[in-house]
């Protein structure tokens, strides 16, 4: 459910752990109790040693200081410090509790959200800017709560309560402070809305700093190989520059509302200490509680003050939770699921009358048609941007299909959960992923309950196990973070090793011999000759060298199948496949 509102975002999240927020709160409450009625009772001691003094500066008999009366309230004081102590550290202990355990949830939440994204929000969208949601945005909801709430509930409630005591000591003196609340809360009611923009300008600014920080350190080699470091360093300061300016009039704003609650806080004082003067001596006022309204109009300065300190860090937390809401709004992939694989899969896969667009009223692939039989090897070929990748996508459901239906075993792909179609498929792309953990971790990835014998098995058949035996520490080696303790090449059969250990019934090579030498690349041709047999295999390749055995091939342009047969055929009626293929082969 969507919501505008930033408390009701944030409170969606803590009221699973209300029972800790609510001690918390209710330990405040004691706490500024017992700071309220600090000035009272010092009032109380104050007056009676002023009235004790009085009387024996006067000469009346039997006049002393009343040591017992004294020594009481000092001892209700010291009791009242103790509790104050004591609520004050146990509202930091639940509040931190609460806090710590709404952000995990909304961390797992926002993981969880973008496990469910379509991946047309990733082509959409800078891929730091998406990590400085989670990362930097939930730190600054995290900040903010766990260092300004509990201030804010605090602030509010010491208003409350001074205000109550003020006017039950003296009702008239008490509405010159209650004037000046309102005031305050005015100006900084106007402050806020005029640094709230410049506020969520500076997150926006610095999620675009983190994309480009990422993306610069992914394509650190590229940067260093075409000498972009000056203009690398140019574009940051720009992007800093920006982040600068919204950042300078997001915290000047928000910087002036202290000094202006300052300037009515100390017109406030003034007044007071005028007016309870004069009370004063009239005797209409006592000592005691003339020094207690001194103090309280600090007590009521001070929390104003310190909702003006915190604008800063709760306007960028607003901020923040925003533009997490605006992942955790996002559109989930449909997933109806209407129909399932009754048996095994055989790999029969169809296109039919497949229409679709990535942006509306620009098609890229229309009224596609094609049938792979089961155990088919299926080559796609064409020039960039024919469409070949997106008719994998489609395969594969990243995105669905605008007109037509892809069937596989004749089930609508989109009768089937996503889940259990994908089950179906190994997939190797062209960029070779591996995360940091060991190479066995790696290679049971697409097979969490493999054994150690069917990873080597599997290591075998694409020709790997004799690398991994080479390195330190074997199939226990770790990788390291960007996996650049081994070669590029050698990343893509490991790769391979894995797809081939999840013994998928529809494999998928998207430029997977891409990044291999020649000598690797017919070590993996053998491999793969011998696991394709029995599998639809649907292969992306640029190296026709590697399709040449293709049951059939695809020749894509413009999102149209333009010529298909098998390699002799395509040769023969000297078309576009024929001219590629002379390119590559025949230069001279």
């Amino acid at each position: 459910m969507k919501t505008n509102n930033v408390i009701t975002k944030i409170w969606r999240y803590l009221r699973h752990y209300k029972g800790s927020l609510f001690l918390s709160f209710f330990m405040v409450f004691l706490s500024v109790a017992m700071t309220v009625i600090e000035p009272f009772m010092l009032g109380l001691a104050i007056t009676e040693l002023s009235s004790n003094l009085i009387e024996m500066a006067r000469g009346v008999e039997g006049a002393g200081i009343n040591y017992d009366y004294i020594f009481w309230v000092l001892v209700l004081y010291t009791l009242r410090g103790l509790v104050n102590q004591f609520t004050t550290f146990g509202s930091n202990y639940f509040i931190t509790i609460a806090v710590q355990n709404m952000v995990r949830d909304l961390r797992n939440d926002i993981i969880h959200k973008i496990n469910l994204i379509p991946v047309s929000y990733y082509d959409r969208n800078q891929f730091g800017n998406i990590l400085g949601r989670i990362t930097s945005d939930v730190e600054s909801v995290s900040n903010a709560l766990q260092q300004s709430l509990l201030q804010i509930v605090n602030a509010i409630l010491s208003i409350v309560f001074v205000s109550a005591m003020m006017l039950w000591l003296n009702w008239k003196l008490a509405i010159i402070i209650l004037i000046s609340m309102p005031v305050s809360y005015l100006v900084a009611r106007y402050v806020v809305k005029l640094s709230q923009p410049h506020f969520k300008a500076q997150a926006d600014a610095l999620g675009r700093l983190n994309g480009f920080v990422q993306e610069s350190f992914t394509g650190f080699n590229v940067i260093k190989l075409y000498s972009r470091e000056q203009q690398s360093s140019k574009d940051f300061q720009k992007i800093t520059e920006d982040l600068q300016t919204v950042g300078f009039k997001a915290s000047f704003l928000s910087g002036m509302m202290m000094p202006l609650v300052s300037v009515v806080s100390h017109i406030t004082y003034l007044l007071v200490v005028l007016v309870g003067g004069a009370l004063t001596i009239a005797g209409r006022l006592t000592l005691g509680n003339l020094q207690a309204f001194t103090q309280y109009v600090n007590q009521v300065s001070q929390p104003i003050q310190l909702i003006s300190q915190l604008s800063g860090p709760l306007q960028s937390a607003s901020a923040a939770i925003n533009r997490i809401y605006e992942v955790l709004d996002q559109e989930e992939e449909p997933n109806q699921v209407s129909a399932s694989f009754d048996k095994e899969v055989a790999g029969h896969v169809t296109f039919e009358n497949v229409s679709f667009q990535y942006v509306e009223n620009k098609p890229l692939i229309r009224d596609f048609n094609v049938e792979v039989k089961p155990g088919e090897m299926v080559a796609i070929v064409g020039p960039t941007g024919a469409g070949k990748t997106t008719m994998i996508n489609l395969l594969m459901r990243f995105y669905d299909v605008t007109k037509g239906a892809i069937k596989v075993d004749g089930i609508d792909i989109r009768d089937l959960s996503r889940k259990e179609l994908r089950s179906q498929f190994g997939m190797v792309l062209q960029d070779a992923w591996l995360f940091e953990g060991s190479i066995k971790e790696n290679l049971r990835f697409g097979k969490l309950d493999a054994t150690d014998d069917e990873i080597v098995e599997a290591a075998k058949a694409a020709n790997v196990d004799h690398f991994i035996r080479t390195l330190p520490g074997g199939y226990d080696m770790k990788m390291n973070q960007e996996s650049s303790n081994i070669s590029l090449g050698q990343k893509q059969l490991l790769t391979i090793a894995r797809a081939l250990l999840s013994d998928p019934k529809i494999l998928i090579l998207d430029e997977a011999t891409s990044s291999v030498d020649t000598r690797l690349e017919q070590l993996i041709q053998k491999a793969m000759s011998r696991l394709m047999e029995g599998r639809t295999s649907f292969v992306i390749a640029h190296r026709l060298s590697t399709i040449q055995e293709a049951d059939k091939i695809l020749v894509m342009d413009n999102g149209q199948i333009i010529e298909q047969g098998n390699h002799e055929t395509l040769l023969e009626q000297k078309g576009f496949y024929y001219d590629l293929y002379q390119s590559q082969f025949n230069n001279n």
